[in-house]
C-alpha cells in the first residue's frame, strides 16, 4: 500500500510550510518511536498513570434482555475519562523526545483537549487548545478541567463553531509555532503520518481486548462495534481484530435528529470523497465541494469528515458503518445507568443504542464488544436537558 494511504484515502494535502514539521514527525515516529527507552517510558505512563490496563465488563442484566452477550470495553475508567489519554501521552513523551517544550491541540468535546492538558503538565509541556465556541458552551466542564490543568483554551467564533473550525485554527498556528511545538493532533484523521500516529497509540485497546475476550470466553467476540467521529477509539477497538475473518467491525456515525434536513455526521453513510484537513477522505459536502455542517447531540461526532484507514474498511467491506440517532443514543445511555450501573458519555452511546436498536440483527448467544470509549460526566447538563430533568 502506498505510504501514507489506504486504498485511495489518505495523504498529505497541506501548505508548504507545514510539510516540514510532518516530515519532521515521521522522522520521529521511525526513529523514535521503536526505542526500548521510548516504549518502556510510554509503558509506564499508560500504566501507572493512566490506569491500563482497562477492565472488560460483562453486561448480564441487559446480556439477557438481549438474547446476547454484552460486553464492554472500559476506557471510560482511565484516567480523564476517555481513551484519549492513549493518544495524548504517547504524542507528549514524542514531542519531549524531539525536544519541543510546548503542545496545542483541538478538540471537540473536550476529552482530547482535557487529556492533551494533562499529559503536557506531567510532561512539563506548555499547552494551547484551540476548541469551537459552541462546544466551550456545551462542554463548558470539559472547558474548566482544561484550565485548572494549565492549558490555554482559545474559543474558534468562525464557521460552524464546533470542531471543524477548531482544527483549520489550530493547524494555521502550528505553521508559526512548529519550531518549539509539537500539533497534539486528536483523531486518526488529518495528513499523514497523524493516521497512523493515533492509531498505533490507540491499538492498545483492540490488543488488550483481543486477549481479554480469549482469556474471559476462549473466543473472540463476534461483534465488535464503536461510535465513529473522526474514528480514533473505533479504530483503536478494530485494528488487532482486523485479521480476524469472523470478527465483524461496526462503526456508528450519529445521525442527528433523525428529522427531515436535520443535520448530521454520517460521513461515510452520506458523504463522498473529497479533501479537508490535510487528507482524501469520506466528507459531508455539496455538489460544489463546499462542506457542509455536521450535526450531532455528541460534541466528540460532530465532524463532516471520517479517518482514511474507516473510509477505505468500509469500502473494501471488512467494516460496516451504521447510524445511530440522539434518541437512540439517550435510550442506550439511560438503559446501561438503570441496567448495569454505568454513565457513559454521548459518543459510547451512540454505539450501545445502534447495538440496542438493531438486537434483532445480532445473532443469539454470540458475544458482542462494545468500546465504551469515554464517561458520562461531560454531557450530564446535555443529557438532563434533553430528558426534561432540569
Amino acid at each position: 500500500m502506498k505510504k501514507g494511504y489506504f486504498g485511495e484515502f489518505g495523504g498529505c494535502f497541506v501548505p508548504e510550510l507545514l510539510m516540514p514539521p510532518l516530515m519532521e514527525l515521521e522522522q520521529a515516529m521511525r526513529d523514535i518511536l521503536p526505542t526500548k527507552a521510548f516504549q518502556e517510558e510510554l509503558d509506564d505512563l499508560l500504566h501507572n498513570y493512566a490506569g491500563r490496563e482497562t477492565p472488560l465488563t460483562f453486561c448480564p442484566t441487559l446480556s439477557e434482555k438481549l438474547g446476547f452477550e454484552l460486553w464492554l470495553k472500559r476506557e471510560d475508567l482511565l484516567h480523564t475519562g476517555a481513551h484519549k489519554i492513549n493518544n495524548t501521552l504517547g504524542q507528549a513523551l514524542l514531542a519531549k523526545y524531539m525536544g519541543k517544550t510546548a503542545l496545542l491541540a483541538e478538540t471537540g468535546a473536550g476529552q482530547h483537549g482535557v487529556a492533551t492538558a494533562a499529559a503536557a503538565a506531567r510532561l512539563h509541556l506548555k499547552c494551547t487548545i484551540y476548541m469551537g465556541a459552541e462546544d466551550v458552551e456545551r462542554q463548558s466542564s470539559n472547558v474548566r478541567r482544561m484550565r485548572l490543568l494549565g492549558a490555554e483554551v482559545k474559543p474558534i467564533e468562525n464557521g460552524s463553531r464546533t470542531l471543524k473550525d477548531a482544527i483549520n485554527a489550530a493547524l494555521r498556528a502550528w505553521i508559526s509555532e512548529q519550531e518549539t511545538t509539537h500539533y497534539c493532533f486528536g483523531t486518526a484523521a488529518g495528513p499523514y503520518p497523524f493516521p497512523d500516529l493515533v492509531r498505533g497509540f490507540q491499538s492498545v485497546i483492540s490488543r488488550e481486548a483481543r486477549a481479554q475476550m480469549l482469556e474471559r470466553t476462549g473466543a473472540l467476540p463476534d461483534y465488535v462495534v464503536a461510535a465513529v467521529g473522526g474514528g480514533s477509539n473505533a479504530i483503536g477497538a478494530f485494528h488487532a481484530f482486523v485479521p480476524d475473518a469472523g470478527v465483524q467491525l461496526i462503526g456508528v456515525e450519529g445521525g442527528g435528529t433523525g428529522e427531515p434536513d436535520c443535520l448530521n455526521s454520517c460521513s461515510i453513510n452520506l458523504g463522498r470523497p473529497g479533501v479537508l484537513h490535510g487528507e482524501y477522505t469520506m466528507l459531508l459536502q455539496d455538489e460544489e465541494g463546499q462542506i457542509l455542517p455536521s450535526g450531532s447531540i455528541s460534541a466528540g461526532l460532530d465532524y463532516p469528515g471520517v479517518g482514511p484507514e474507516h473510509a477505505y474498511l468500509n469500502a473494501i467491506g471488512r467494516a460496516r458503518y451504521g447510524v445511530a440517532y440522539d434518541g437512540d443514543a439517550l435510550e442506550a445511555f439511560q438503559a446501561l445507568c438503570l441496567n448495569e450501573g454505568i454513565l457513559p458519555a454521548l459518543e459510547s452511546s451512540h454505539a450501545l443504542g445502534y447495538v440496542l436498536k438493531h438486537a434483532a440483527e445480532f445473532k443469539p448467544g454470540s458475544r458482542v464488544l462494545v468500546n465504551l470509549s469515554g464517561r458520562g460526566d461531560k454531557d450530564m447538563d446535555i443529557i438532563e436537558h434533553a430528558l426534561g430533568l432540569k
